[in-house]
């Protein structure tokens, strides 16, 4: 696997977002929003539902337009870029949906995945190699519609399928989502292998206890605030963690 980040680059800031505030229309989704990630760090972004995690993820990606705020990647302002301009810099993005395309083949969505490179064959290639090596199971079924694999095998092809791009920040959002226990073991098992390579991962779980079991810094939002941030060990010993998850 390539190293993603080189060495000397480990703990400068990679992403910064600044007081950013996004509505739908009257409603303000989150307001004030400031966060950091740091180059080959995992940061988690917590909240119960409607806390405004996924929003912020959104904006992050280009999809979502901010009111107010300023969104930096590498020094560079991206708030106004579009979602392929944002995927061009170095950020692709995992949705909760988990949506693949159910009547192409496992591999015929990873060559989507790489659009951005469509003119470097040799480098979609050997990225290609590179996942369904990372994802066993995606190798064995490589030949088969996306639409029949489990919901954990369609969450790694979403995952390798973003990876196809190659970016250096990966946003996850709610890679738990709807699966058993077991599989979610094997999903972060995954995720730690891509962190191994030196990726910076911004991850949004509902599952607080395995978000900040696998992170080094966590965010708490909280009716669109940023509510507590620190540390993920001291964020999962605080005494006030579930008031803050509810908004209470």
């Amino acid at each position: 696997m390539p190293t993603w980040e080189p060495v000397n680059q480990r703990g400068l800031k990679m992403l910064k977002v600044e007081n950013l505030e996004v509505r739908y229309g009257a409603i303000t989704a989150v307001r004030e929003v400031c966060l950091e990630v740091s180059v080959g760090e995992m940061v988690c972004l917590l909240g119960a539902n409607g806390a405004g995690k996924t929003t912020t993820m959104l904006s992050i990606a280009g999809a979502l337009k901010s009111t107010t705020g300023k969104i930096t990647f590498n020094g560079r302002d991206i708030t106004s870029f579009s979602p392929e301009r944002v995927l061009r810099e170095g950020i692709a993005m995992v949705p909760e949906t988990r949506e693949v395309f159910p009547d192409l083949t496992v591999r015929e969505n990873l060559v989507l995945g790489g659009f951005i490179h469509r003119g470097d064959h040799r480098k979609n290639k050997a990225q290609m190699e590179e996942m369904l090596a990372l994802f066993p199971v995606l190798r064995d079924r490589q030949d088969q519609q996306s639409g029949t694999l489990s919901g954990g095998e369609q969450q790694q092809l979403v995952i390798a399928r973003a990876m196809m791009s190659q970016p250096r920040l990966l946003l996850l959002d709610e890679p738990s989502l709807g699966l058993a226990p077991t599989i979610v073991h094997h999903i972060y098992e995954f995720i730690n292998k891509l962190r191994s390579t030196g990726l910076t991962i911004l991850l949004v779980e509902q599952n607080a206890n395995m978000a900040l079991k696998h992170a080094e810094r966590a965010y708490v939002l909280s009716l669109g605030r940023i509510a507590r941030q620190g540390p993920a060990g001291e964020i999962a010993t605080s005494s006030d963690l579930k008031a803050l998850y509810l908004g209470s």
